[in-house]
């Protein structure tokens, strides 16, 4: 059996789903074909179960130290069933949300794998999509005029580091664990293991965190990095920095153990289990890709800035052509996509003026450039800081540590990046995302009126800091 659309969508994550949803809204007859659930990595196996996990062990934290809020209570307990019950409860509201979305729309959804087709009856160009149905019925055939790949990406391992049932953890198994570790080795040090790192330690659990770089999260501002890793220190988290894992010396058994080599030298590490957290691979193994003309490099689908390959019929946006793998990314990379399917005529997206967040306690959240990759694209560079200490919302939470970074341009007065790290920055950083795309001064961040008490006062404060005339420091 065969239909024909004007538009076929490899993948039903964040980014397949969201374009659909334009899709529809513009008009073009859509299918999704997804081998798994509709929502994808982000819904199922990451942005939310781990931030529900995050919520519960910030809520586990605070409770512990309640009595700093004047609130007694008799001892605190972890119920961690409990916990990945809440988990699954958001997890199964959202996705029968996107599922009502997508009969909103009019959208089609396939459930089976999707391969491309070469030149066949159905179509001169490679594009036709044969889907082997999960159900076991007879394959379906696409034929659509145009095609979206969209199937994202998986945890990268490391040879020798697999994942197994016991002792060896991506961040897929970890959010299925039953019970709390006693204690954990985690290898890397980025925004995914700083999460699990915070989160673990939070419910109680002994981390070592493993980073080959000489700082974590090596890709915010360096100031930023400093002031996580003391975070970390101060909540019992071991940071190791500038060390390459070992995998040949691993052994499992009464836990594991394992040896890295730091600055020259062996030393060992063991703990109950070992979570690998060293970034994401794309999902480009059997989709048909070799039946086109589709470029690869680097394990990436490359595409031109409004997402199309080298088959100018076919799409593919969000993790699977690397980048800013985020789910907001490939959102609005499937939205552009479609627009331009659609002869829109979009503007390409500006990766300059994407927010990021790390959801970890406490949140860091950045736009733009930092404070070294502007004075590396020769910008005369001035920055303004400003320390959550002094903001009274923040004592009230009883979360003062961190602070509101800004970069800017001596000489144009241009902004060039905001970096927080701090209580509920995740939440903040849009007024920043606004004003880079707004081309906005410090003078006018700093002449926006922050309301009185709230920790968005840090930003007006921070931004009034790069001229040095900050009130409150």
């Amino acid at each position: 059996m065969s239909q024909e659309y004007d538009l076929v969508i490899l993948g039903g994550g964040t980014g397949g789903y969201v374009a659909a949803i334009r899709a529809s809204q513009l008009g073009l007859k859509t299918a999704i074909v997804e081998k798994g659930k509709l929502g994808g990595t982000c819904l199922h196996k990451g942005c939310i179960p781990s931030k529900a996990l995050l919520r519960s062990a910030e809520v586990y934290a605070t409770t512990k130290h309640s009595e700093d809020f004047g609130v007694m209570t008799s001892e605190v307990s972890l119920n961690f069933a409990k916990v990945q019950e809440r988990k699954e409860k958001i997890i199964d509201q959202l996705h029968k949300g996107v599922q009502h979305l997508m009969k909103q729309g009019k959208i089609d959804v396939y459930e089976g794998l999707g391969r491309i087709l070469g030149p066949s009856i159905f179509s001169p160009m490679p594009g036709t999509i044969s889907v082997e149905m999960n159900s076991g019925e007879e394959n379906q055939m696409l034929i659509p005029k145009n095609v979206i790949v969209a199937t994202g990406s998986r945890p990268r391992t490391l040879p020798g580091l697999e994942a197994d049932a016991d002792y060896v953890m991506t961040s897929d198994e970890a959010l299925a664990m039953e019970e709390v570790p006693k204690s954990i080795v985690i290898v890397g040090g980025g925004v995914i293991g700083i999460e699990w790192a915070s989160m673990l330690s939070d419910f109680g659990t002994e981390v070592t965190v493993i980073e080959y770089a000489d700082r974590i999260i090596p890709t915010e501002d360096k100031e930023i990095s400093k002031e996580m890793q003391r975070l970390m220190k101060k909540k019992g988290v071991k940071i190791i920095t500038s060390a390459k894992v070992l995998p040949e010396t691993l052994q499992k058994g009464d836990g594991v153990t394992i040896s890295a080599e730091v600055k020259g030298e062996a030393r060992e590490f063991k703990a109950e289990k070992i979570l690998v957290s060293v970034g994401r691979q794309a999902n480009v193994e059997g989709i048909g890709l070799e039946n086109t003309e589709i470029q690869v490099e680097k394990g990436f689908i490359s595409v031109n800035e409004y997402g199309q390959t080298k088959e100018s019929h076919i799409y593919a946006i969000g993790d699977v052509i690397g980048g800013l793998q985020l789910a907001h990314v490939a959102s609005h990379e499937g939205i552009l996509a479609v627009e331009h399917i659609a002869g829109e005529n979009p503007a390409p997206m500006d990766y300059n003026l994407v927010s990021k967040c790390i959801y970890s306690n406490p949140e860091v959240s950045s736009v733009g450039l930092t404070e070294d990759q502007a004075k590396e694209k020769g910008h005369n560079v001035k920055v303004g800081k400003f320390s959550f200490r002094a903001i009274g919302k923040a004592l009230v939470f009883g979360e003062s540590d961190g602070f509101v970074k800004i970069v800017a341009d001596k000489d144009t007065d241009d902004l060039l990046g905001v970096h927080m790290i701090g209580p509920h920055v995740t939440d903040m950083i849009s007024e920043a995302g606004l004003a880079m795309v707004l081309d906005a001064t410090p003078w006018e961040i700093a002449h926006t009126i922050h309301p009185h008490p709230t920790l968005s006062e840090a930003i007006g404060e921070a931004a009034l800091a790069v001229d040095g005339k900050a009130i409150h420091s």
